[in-house]
């Protein structure tokens, strides 16, 4: 099998069951050390929904993850940047970092948006400052692709992404990250795998944990990994929502504001006073 990164040949390394029924092969590449499935046939029948019932890590992931981005995006960027999260599920993620104020927008070929209605890819103007991409790239068959249409849509070159890394060897078949049972889970990254994408995109890399940035912009390491040090990132993240004004209330006013003049009515100034409360 051929490795969808750099082409070379991909050995194989094992099977397992996915979805209690599959029997799949997973391939290795020593040349990138992406691991990868056999074409996964059975993605169908595993997104039936969106998000897998076995996530019950989502809120909480969502509430760390804006914690450790609020302070990385505020320093890099500063608070006058346009954000799009690619991939963003339900829009929590969306939601969180608006309520921060952060100009958030959300997108998702594959999820109904239920908490950051009103603001979706369509109502922002491009480009976008960053795009970000969170527990996605293990989900996608073809990482380049979906780096270099991310990129594209938001019209930028930068993208922030999460997902597990393993070094060397693929771990064994009891790691937790390979979630057989879902079937989501099909592509596996080391460190080098993703320095091999960023050098095909013309993009560098930052990489610290589970979060990894490719970018145009060229940034000490030590300052991308002091960010983004959950503890350090617990504490700078207050700053960013002492310094910026949520848009809680805003997005709430803007979106009434737009529902009474689609029906010919005019928001009264009670009414804009009661929601500001």
């Amino acid at each position: 099998m051929k490795c969808k990164i750099c082409y070379a040949e991909s050995r194989y390394q094992f099977s397992e069951i996915v979805l209690s029924k599959h029997l799949c092969r997973y391939f290795y590449c020593a040349g990138c050390g992406f691991l990868q499935t056999e074409e996964p046939y059975w993605l169908d029948e595993a997104y039936q929904s969106a998000i897998a019932a076995a996530d019950t890590g989502l809120v909480l992931r969502n509430i760390s993850l804006s914690k450790k981005l609020a302070p990385l995006l505020y320093f890099m960027f500063g608070g006058e940047g346009r954000y799009l999260d690619f991939a963003g599920g339900y829009g929590m993620f969306t939601r969180l970092m608006r309520d921060i104020g952060f100009d958030y927008y959300w997108t998702d070929l594959y999820c109904q948006n239920l908490l950051a209605r009103g603001f979706e890819i369509s109502s922002a103007k491009l480009p976008f400052t960053a795009v970000t991409a969170f527990e996605v790239l293990e989900h996608v068959p073809d990482p380049m692709e979906f780096l270099a249409q991310a990129l594209d849509r938001a019209s930028t070159r930068t993208i922030i992404v999460s997902t597990e890394l393993f070094e060397g060897a693929p771990p064994n078949q009891d790691w937790w990250y390979y979630t057989f049972a879902t079937g989501q889970h099909i592509s596996f990254y080391q460190r080098r795998t993703l320095e091999f994408l960023g050098a095909k995109l013309g993009l560098n890399l930052y990489s610290h944990g589970s979060l990894h940035m490719f970018t145009d912009k060229k940034i000490r390491p030590s300052i991308y990994r002091f960010l983004t040090y959950t503890r350090v990132s617990k504490l700078l993240s207050i700053i960013p929502q002492l310094v910026l004004t949520s848009k809680t209330v805003s997005d709430h006013v803007s979106i009434m504001k737009g529902r009474l003049q689609s029906t010919g009515g005019a928001p009264s100034s009670k009414a804009l006073d009661e929601a500001c409360r």
